[in-house]
């Protein structure tokens, strides 16, 4: 996304800024932001099944377990999760159902059956058809991988905890809105659905 009036960012703010008083608010307190990247491919989708109902410090200390127990640079590839033994596995702190999810993927992904390299080809609801069809990743994780993944632009991750809670505390809801009434308010950031989530999320760190 390119733009002779400044930067890709400064783009988005000023359309979002004009769709939205409110989401204006926010973008003037935290200045136009990129959609970080988190890299693509299998790393960061076991990453997401690991970090799953976990807090991150306890993420972080599996994740280094697991790259010790891999002995090699980076995080372990596929075919090395296929192999290694259960008991390595649990010695690292992943729990028995996400050594399912791990194995599952591991397997889709050594066999072709889920290319990864495919999916920036692909529309963002077959991307999310493709992943969801892999054991524990579900419409959340699909969506993470668009955005901060793919970088796709106008994903809406309505059901997302931070996303409800940042629209309750900016539009004043007494209660945690629900998925539907993010959706509403989302009709007018469109085409950038993504960068209006990350918005509110830098909103609840502010």
């Amino acid at each position: 996304m390119t733009s002779t009036g400044g930067s890709s960012a400064d783009k988005v703010a000023r359309h979002l800024s004009g769709a939205d008083p409110v989401l204006a608010g926010l973008i003037r307190s935290l200045g136009p932001r990129e959609l970080p990247s988190r890299g693509a491919g299998f790393a960061t989708l076991a990453r997401a099944i690991i970090y799953q109902q976990i807090s991150g410090a306890a993420g972080d200390a599996i994740l280094r377990r697991l790259r010790r127990a891999h002995g090699g640079p980076g995080f372990p590839p596929a075919r090395w999760f296929l192999h290694a033994p259960t008991r390595t596995l649990r010695a690292a702190g992943v729990s028995p159902q996400k050594i399912g999810y791990l194995r599952d993927l591991s397997r889709q992904v050594h066999s072709g059956q889920l290319s990864l390299r495919r999916l920036p080809r692909l529309s963002d609801a077959d991307v999310v058809e493709a992943l969801t069809a892999v054991k524990g990743i579900g419409l959340w994780t699909a969506q993470m991988y668009l955005i901060f993944a793919l970088h796709r632009p106008d994903v809406c991750p309505s059901g997302d905890l931070g996303v409800r809670k940042a629209v309750g505390r900016a539009w004043k809801y007494r209660a945690l809105p629900a998925p539907r009434t993010v959706e509403r308010h989302a009709r007018a950031w469109v085409p950038y659905r993504s960068h209006a989530a990350l918005y509110l999320w830098r909103s609840l760190e502010a």
